[in-house]
């Protein structure tokens, strides 16, 4: 689905085609005539329009027939219904700088685009250079509020963790190991990509928008960093997790040996005492009370060696 918006007296507009200072939108569902249709009507590469629908499309910039494609890689819910993926993914935003329009392309519906038409009203289409950037900074801010919601559910889980066993716990802490993957990875490239682009001036910035960028870059490491830290957190947390689980189960079988020892003891005493050959007082009044008693004197002595050994 193709969407055209235009700012017109501070007021976000959609119109029917696309016009001078248009802000061009392609949302999913994907029709492959429109993507034809754009590519004709803007003069834009028809490949910049489908590579967006390339999940694995790595952060890169392009240009080529003087139309800038710059792909970067922001987060989104992960509506995958098998239970052991990840809870958030990293999908690709292609954004292409036409003659006269900016086009933004999404492979699913993202934060990032719809905080960017929430304040497109704000923006000012002749600069276009900015309207990037401030899609970058969307995405980085959208990667920030994931951040905090994955070290929440971290927490939560954790806690859930420490007051009983449940694997389903484990497997939940195990998928936000698998976002936090996607997480690093990403905003790696987006680094990276942001830098280039610093570097090379691939987009014609003026001072005070690199400066701006260059905020950008500082806020990507720091979401980065953020990343990484919540990583090795759960990385220890989990390795711990792994321990104490061992540690309880060398707990339990400890505990069932000593039991068995216990047990086992008493049976080859009566087991003695059933033997079908002559045995010491086996004419005794008190045969009967002999292994009762010697069998239960055992069964104390084991007990009280065992705690005091603290192995109970």
């Amino acid at each position: 689905m193709i969407q055209y918006f235009k700012n017109i007296d501070s007021q976000t507009i959609e119109i029917d085609k696309p016009e001078v200072g248009a802000w061009v939108n392609l949302v999913p569902p994907f029709k492959d005539e429109e993507f034809t249709e754009l590519s004709e009507g803007l003069e834009i590469p028809v490949e910049f329009l489908r590579d967006s629908l390339d999940i694995d499309e790595r952060p890169r910039y392009e240009l080529e027939d003087n139309v800038k494609f710059i792909v970067i890689k922001t987060p989104t819910e992960n509506n995958s219904f098998n239970d052991s993926d990840a809870f958030y993914i990293t999908i690709p935003i292609c954004i292409i700088l036409t003659h006269n329009q900016i086009v933004t392309v999404n492979s699913f519906d993202n934060g990032a685009i719809k905080k960017f038409l929430n304040s497109f009203q704000k923006r000012h289409p002749d600069k276009r250079n900015m309207m990037v950037l401030k899609i970058f900074e969307k995405v980085v801010q959208n990667f920030m509020e994931y951040l905090k919601e994955i070290n929440n559910r971290r927490n939560q889980y954790e806690t859930s963790l420490y007051e009983s066993n449940n694997n389903e716990d484990l497997l939940n802490l195990m998928r936000i190991q698998k976002s936090l993957v996607y997480f690093v990875t990403a905003l790696r490239s987006n680094e990276m990509l942001m830098m280039k682009l610093e570097r090379t001036n691939f987009l014609g910035l003026t001072e005070e928008e690199r400066e701006f960028l260059q905020d950008l870059i500082v806020d990507t490491s720091q979401a980065l960093e953020m990343a990484n830290v919540y990583t090795n957190i759960l990385t220890s947390s989990m390795d711990a997790f792994a321990s104490i689980i061992s540690n309880n189960l060398n707990n339990v079988m400890k505990r069932l040996t000593s039991i068995t020892i216990i047990l086992s003891l008493p049976i080859l005493v009566t087991s003695i005492y059933g033997m079908n050959v002559d045995i010491p007082y086996q004419h005794s009044n008190h045969a009967f009370y002999i292994p009762v008693i010697l069998s239960l004197l055992i069964s104390f002595v084991i007990s009280w060696y065992f705690m005091k050994k603290k192995w109970f």
